[in-house]
Formats: C-alpha cells, sequence, structure tokens
C-alpha cells in the first residue's frame, strides 16, 4: 500500500495520510492531534514518515523471520576451531534458500553478509577464513535480512566453551540492559527512558556503554531514522508512538567506553582498552499498548 504524504493541511474527510482509504477523520486524526500536543510542549515527535502501516510491518515479520532462523542455525552449529567465514556462509545459505538478501552484503562496500565480533570487537567484525573461534571467546553474530524490499536485523551473544566468569557476567548483563530497555517501550514514552534504564543497569555493574553506536529505526530501508542512544534522561529524545520499528542494540563495554575503528578495512571497531565488549539486538515494534519483538 502506497504511502500518502501530505504536503499541506489535510481536511477531516479527505483520504488518511497512512494509505488506509478511510477518512482522516476516522483514521489518524486524533493521533496526530495528540502527538501535536507533545510537540507543542516542546518535545521531539516522529514525522509520518517513521510511522509503519500494517500491512509495512507485516513485511516486516516475513523477513524477521528469515533473521530469525539465521541465527538460530548459527546457534545449531556455532564451535570452537569453527572460522567466522563458516558463520558467514551459513548466513548466506539459510538467507538465500528462503528467499532472502543478507542486508550487510555489499552495503556501503561491507564485504560479508553477517557481522562477527569477538571479545574486544565491539562491531562490525569481518568473517575470515584466517579468524578461528577459540575456547572462552565470546562473539556477537549480527544479521540482518532483506525480503521484498522489508528489512530485518538483530544480533546474539555466543560464548563458546568454558568461558570466564567476567565474560559470561558482561554478556548477561547485555541481555539484561536490553530486556529492561523493552520494558520501558511503549506508546507515549520516550526515547530517553530506554535509554537511560539501559546505561543505568550498565553502569551498576561496573560497565560502560557505547556513545557512538546505538539503535536506529529499520524497516523499511536498512537504517533508518531515529537514531537511539543510551547516554540520556527520562522524558528526553523522540516520543515514542504505535507503528514505530527500530532495533534496541546497546554495546556494553567491560572497560572504557571509548573506541576506535580500524583504518585499514575502516570497518572494524575495538574497544580502546582491549577489554571486551557485548551487545545483543532486538528489533521492535510499538503496539497500540506496548511492544512487539520483531526479530531476536
Amino acid at each position: 500500500m502506497k504511502r500518502i504524504v501530505m504536503k499541506m493541511k489535510i481536511g477531516r474527510n479527505d483520504p488518511c495520510w497512512c494509505g488506509s482509504g478511510r477518512k482522516y477523520k476516522q483514521c489518524h486524526e486524533a493521533f496526530d492531534h495528540k502527538i501535536a500536543s507533545f510537540e507543542r510542549a516542546g518535545h521531539i515527535v516522529p514525522p509520518h514518515e517513521m510511522i509503519k502501516t500494517p500491512e509495512q510491518i507485516a513485511g516486516i515479520k516475513e523477513s524477521a523471520k528469515i533473521n530469525i532462523a539465521c541465527l538460530d542455525e548459527v546457534a545449531k552449529q556455532i564451535h570452537a576451531g569453527m572460522s567466522t567465514q563458516e558463520i558467514d556462509d551459513i548466513v548466506y545459505r539459510v538467507t538465500t534458500e528462503m528467499g532472502g538478501i543478507p542486508a550487510p552484503l555489499n552495503y556501503e562496500g561491507f564485504p560479508k553478509s553477517v557481522c562477527t565480533s569477538i571479545n574486544d570487537q565491539v562491531c562490525h567484525g569481518i568473517p575470515s577464513e584466517d579468524v578461528i573461534l577459540q575456547d572462552g571467546d565470546i562473539i556477537n553474530v549480527d544479521c540482518s535480512t532483506i525480503l521484498n524490499g522489508y528489512f530485518s536485523d538483530s544480533s546474539r551473544m555466543f560464548m563458546i566453551g568454558d568461558v570466564s566468569p567476567e565474560k559470561r557476567k558482561l554478556v548477561e548483563v547485555t541481555k539484561e540492559c536490553v530486556e529492561l530497555g523493552l520494558k520501558e517501550i511503549k506508546p507515549w514514552s520516550f526515547m530517553g527512558d530506554v535509554g537511560a534504564v539501559v546505561c543505568q543497569h550498565a553502569a551498576e555493574n561496573g560497565y560502560t556503554v557505547v556513545r557512538e553506536s546505538g539503535g536506529h529505526g529499520c524497516g523499511l530501508e536498512f537504517h533508518e531514522e531515529p537514531w537511539i542512544g543510551y547516554h540520556t534522561k527520562p522524558g528526553t529524545e523522540m516520543l515514542i508512538v504505535p507503528g514505530m520499528t527500530f532495533t534496541i542494540e546497546p554495546m556494553v563495554n567491560a572497560g572504557t567506553e571509548r573506541i576506535y575503528t580500524d583504518q585499514e578495512n575502516g570497518w572494524e571497531v575495538y574497544t580502546l582498552d582491549g577489554e571486551p565488549s557485548a551487545q545483543w539486538e532486538y528489533q521492535v515494534a510499538v503496539t497500540e499498548d506496548g511492544v512487539e519483538v520483531l526479530s531476536y
């Protein structure tokens, strides 16, 4: 269904901007008035382009089925002695066999179908036959899928063999951060509410959260607005409304929050102090009464 983008004030009896075919007064008029009241109060509010239709969310869910299947298959096969290229092969095979396209492949020059980030790699690790998983490693596998023009995106942490208590705690606390953030996602709350609980829980456990990377809108494009940071205060940042789809993906470091990017490949990001980092990513849709996890 094609979205109607209004360039002028819409009449109450005109077709709604969402493309539903219903009159505006019977569809999104009250919704828009509520958003406008938050804007008048000085809050950042989402434009219509961020609001997905039910048909679009259904398409994103179909894409997410492939994304979840990829990570499920990785979970079954991942082990010490495996190369990260083998993980890439699994993701490419499952994605294409199910009719999808790996979103990272050739995205802005990224050479592989998935990101595999080990230990002190924060994100965007490039799979390679030369990178072999070792006993005690922790690895983030970040998978993204395109199906019929709809995008899904999520990542999981995997602990390889006998992982130290320190690394295990980091992985577990990072997942707790995401789960606490999810509880804050509800209609007419704020992105700052989400970030605040994430950062607080990380800090209470002696960890830091990367500032430069955050969650993002996702669904009709790989990376959409809004950008979602975690060093925030409750009641700030963008208003959350039904129909928004985005990711929650804090990158939590055992040491300093400071990071650097490999200058040779321009992709792989590392902790500055060499301490491990962990990340879990969920893609969600905001509903009328809460939140639905689309991909995990």
